[in-house]
């Protein structure tokens, strides 16, 4: 899908460019409908875990890494042995009708706090794996140089997807319930079925003559090897491992600022539709921004300045807005760092951290790729969930562990920086 004609610095030149312009259409409503769904239904999962308590829900995050564990090799052997146009496709077909399953067992046993459990787990594992496997896809039928360009686009539909999502749950939840919601997350995995094959399909039609159509039925064959071999991959190579470590900074932050905020909702709400209503609405809030910056800024950003900018900028804020937390105290502080750092993932981060394995083997794309964004992200989110228990336990104040986040954060930038002069260098090979 390559155009010599591109303007490397305009991220709307795939309008000029007919099989680009379908690809990012397409693109663009087929992230929107996997994001979508799974935000639709994530302030279901969050009321989950104000019902179960945050004590329980840090435990939660140990059997998810288990479960991460256990997923990545089953994926690394579906990879090896399935065709991507039957696999992919088959993946947003499972959610689809795990989302189905669960509405059907709590409408007939809405008490069930085991399989309530099983429920948070599961969509915990699934959602980072479902982005992983989009953009794994996406990397393969685009150049470096197209990455950066057209990544901005398709992310917004994403990120419209995450905003509808939740604006839809916060406007019915009341009313039809957290099943209902349910619902409504199997119907946008079904149409990403659809959206998929479509895509596979574009992906064939970019090839007329029958040689281009022979190497991309090779590159539609199952990728062989061993399915651990995305563990081996990002051992081997510093890039990779690098780029391990982002996603371990990532969840440092993420995992201080989120219980944060499950106490908080916990504490100021008592009923439970309420809670899905509150968490929906503030995802709405952050996915608004995030959308606009996604279709006007990211693109230019990574086209202008390169992805290291894109990498460190979030980080540098974080250790400010830590640090200034840490000295005030104050809710609007902490308040104010939540929605910047969920606001600067999706439009910087994310789109940056894709970027990234733009400049690696087909292998690495799907085995080492799925490895950092579901093992990996996982693992993290427990260790740094038994961390900050363990921290409360001990009665550590806010304020301290505040400057703890904010120097985790220092080391974050650092890394993106570093990841950002590779990339850049183009220095990704062991």
């Amino acid at each position: 899908m390559n155009d010599p004609t591109s303007n490397k610095n305009n991220p709307f030149d795939f309008l000029k460019n007919p099989s680009e312009r379908r690809v990012v259409i397409t693109g663009f409503f087929l992230l929107f409908c996997v994001l979508g769904g799974y935000f639709a239904v994530r302030p279901v999962r969050e009321t989950i875990g104000t019902i179960i308590g945050r004590r329980a829900t840090q435990d939660l995050w140990i059997f998810t890494a288990l479960c991460a564990l256990i997923i990545v090799p089953l994926y690394g052997w579906l990879v090896a042995h399935i065709r991507r146009s039957i696999l992919v496709p088959a993946i947003y077909g499972f959610m689809c009708v795990g989302f189905l399953v669960t509405a059907l067992v709590f409408e007939t046993h809405s008490e069930n706090a085991g399989f309530a459990k099983i429920f948070y787990v599961w969509i915990s594992v699934m959602n980072v794996m479902l982005v992983s496997v989009f953009w794994s896809f996406m990397l393969e039928i685009m150049s470096t140089e197209q990455s950066k360009r057209l990544f901005g686009p398709i992310f917004a539909g994403g990120t419209a997807g995450a905003f509808l999502g939740p604006f839809i749950t916060g406007r019915i939840v009341l009313e039809v319930g957290n099943v209902g919601v349910l619902y409504l997350g199997a119907a946008m995995f079904a149409i990403a079925v659809a959206l998929q094959r479509v895509l596979m399909a574009e992906w064939r039609r970019m090839a007329p003559g029958a040689e281009e159509k022979l190497v991309t039925a090779e590159r539609d064959r199952a990728l062989g090897g061993n399915p651990f071999a995305g563990f081996a991959l990002v051992i081997r190579n510093p890039y990779i491992l690098g780029i391990a470590l982002f996603i371990v900074g990532i969840s440092a932050i993420n995992t201080f600022l989120y219980f944060e905020q499950l106490q908080l909702v916990e504490d100021q709400f008592e009923e439970i539709a309420k809670r899905t209503q509150v968490f929906a609405n503030l995802d709405s809030i952050v996915q608004g921004l995030v959308i606009i910056t996604q279709l006007f800024l990211t693109g230019f950003i990574a086209t202008r300045f390169g992805v290291t900018v894109l990498l460190v900028l979030v980080p540098i804020v974080m250790v400010f807005g830590l640090t200034v937390y840490a000295i005030s105290g104050t809710f609007i502080v902490m308040a104010a760092a939540m929605v910047i750092r969920r606001w600067g993932e999706y439009a910087f981060i994310r789109p940056g951290r894709e970027m990234l394995f733009s400049k690696v083997d087909k292998e690495s794309k799907y085995k080492a790729k799925n490895v950092c964004d579901v093992a990996v992200y996982r693992l993290a989110d427990a260790g740094f969930a038994q961390i900050k228990k363990i921290l409360d336990t001990l009665h550590m104040g806010v304020t301290a562990q505040a400057l703890i986040a904010a120097s985790a954060a220092a080391l974050w930038a650092v890394n993106g920086w570093w990841l950002g002069r590779r990339y850049e260098k183009g220095k990704t090979k062991p």
